[in-house]
């Protein structure tokens, strides 16, 4: 039996993908090793969003080499898309396949086996509907990633996506749940919505629809897991009314994560993110009136050309008073093909590193006081399957997307349980759970389920 490993860097739609070609692999007779040891085929799928992520790919491809020099090395993903003559300059490398190139990984993998011949395969972006792939769930984890959309319209300065992704496709919403209900089967009770323009979600398709309507439908089915979360979405698509779709929902999560990128207007005008300071504070402002309970998580760029100290503070001011409950910084880095690697006032690169520190500090204190807002509080939790602490708690993440580690039981429980949250030690959250039975689930969810679940969050029950 044929030995494969996979490494995947980036997002959550490209650890779909590398579930995807996993179990193609294993359908067809191939056994998963871990990427550490010997394999017959490694796979490396790729992310080039900073440089730093083409160099980790890299890496990536060289140790896969030094670990078998005879073995076949396939690159793919976004760094492989964009850049394919720079990854296939890496010593070792096979073959180096496009993202629409990974839905044939099976007949390649058996092709490079009997005659290693170097291949280029880069077929472009794909239009029209995503052609869904079907998986069978994740193993080792207890919640499931969900590509329902691919590519992005938008136009940022500083974003080589497009390029690698394409135009937005959307999943027809009678794929979405006939996935979800297969997972559900196979006993996840959280599955995570991604894509790479997420927000999109929809209005490609005949007849057009959108992210709130896919909501309202899922919230209909008892078929589907009984946690459902989305994946970042972009300021400009929280609209009120898919605002109000959330808020209503006994499944979404309480969690929303948000790319500010920065908070100075005229940073915010070379970046062409489309809005204001003014208006993204007011955003967060109807989310949180709206949904008080709800997690926020931002990202943010440190150090984008022309950003000065007083552009800096302003991103500071408004991240300070904003209720944000934790932060991904990201050091700008200039990726080739885009507007934004030709902008002139660059920041120095000892600069950048000080404003990024500066700007996780900030995420901490931010995660630290909203995770203290539940103290004593009963939150829904689910355990990873795998994961303990040093001193074997277990750890578990509730709805509103707070990872607190639990004392361990006779059982691991499967299902969805309450805990208590009794203490706060930093940014790590330790927790008592109230009973291993699993918590109750409205028969039709909705708007009850919603406010049983605030009550819950906030201690009324």
């Amino acid at each position: 039996m044929k030995r494969f490993a996979i490494a995947t860097l980036g997002c959550k739609v490209n650890q779909f993908d590398s579930q995807v070609m996993r179990e193609e692999l294993e359908q067809c007779g191939f056994r998963e090793v871990p990427f550490s040891g010997p394999a017959d085929v490694y796979i490396v799928n790729t992310c080039t969003v900073t440089a730093r992520a083409d160099y980790q790919s890299r890496q990536l491809m060289r140790r896969a080499h030094r670990a078998n020099p005879s073995g076949v090395i396939i690159a793919t993903g976004c760094y492989a898309e964009v850049f394919p003559e720079s990854v296939r300059a890496v010593k070792g490398v096979t073959a180096v396949l496009g993202n629409e190139a990974k839905r044939e990984i099976a007949s390649l993998v058996r092709s490079l086996l009997s005659a290693k011949r170097p291949v280029i395969k880069i077929p472009g972006v794909a239009d029209g509907p995503l052609r869904g792939c079907a998986i069978e769930g994740f193993s080792r984890h207890c919640r499931a990633v969900l590509k329902i959309q691919e590519g992005c319209n938008g136009a940022c300065s500083y974003c080589i996506l497009p390029q690698a992704r394409g135009r937005s496709r959307s999943l027809p919403w009678e794929r979405v749940l006939e996935q979800l209900s297969c997972l559900s089967r196979r006993g996840y009770q959280e599955v995570v919505l991604t894509g790479v323009h997420l927000g999109c979600y929809g209005l490609d398709l005949s007849p057009p629809t959108s992210l709130g309507e896919l909501v309202e439908q899922i919230e209909q089915r008892s078929d589907v897991p009984s946690r459902i979360r989305l994946s970042s979405l972009e300021p400009t698509d929280l609209s009120d009314s898919l605002i109000s779709v959330i808020k209503g929902s006994g499944k979404i999560c309480p969690h929303l994560h948000i790319p500010l990128q920065s908070g100075d207007n005229e940073i915010l005008s070379l970046m062409n993110r489309g809005y204001t300071r003014e208006w993204f504070r007011l955003l967060i402002d109807r989310i949180v009136t709206a949904i008080p309970a709800v997690c926020i998580g931002f990202d943010v760029i440190g150090g984008f050309p022309g950003e000065g100290e007083m552009h800096f503070q302003n991103t500071m001011n408004l991240i300070a008073g904003l209720p944000v409950a934790y932060l991904h910084v990201f050091p700008f880095s200039p990726r080739p093909a885009t507007p934004a690697f030709h902008f002139s006032s660059k920041v120095r690169g000892d600069e950048i590193r000080r404003r990024c520190r500066i700007l996780r500090q900030l995420g901490q204190e931010k995660r630290a006081a909203y995770n203290a807002r539940f103290l004593h509080q009963r939150v829904q939790v689910l355990v990873e399957e795998t994961t303990a602490d040093d001193a074997g708690r277990w750890k578990s993440v509730s709805r509103n997307y707070i990872p607190i580690w639990i004392e361990p039981q006779e059982r691991r429980p499967v299902d969805e349980i309450e805990v208590t949250i009794t203490e706060i030690r930093g940014t790590k959250v330790l927790g008592r759970m109230i009973s291993n039975r699993p918590v109750e689930k409205d028969v039709n969810p909705g708007e009850p389920g919603t406010r049983r679940l605030m009550r819950a969050m906030v201690g009324i029950d």
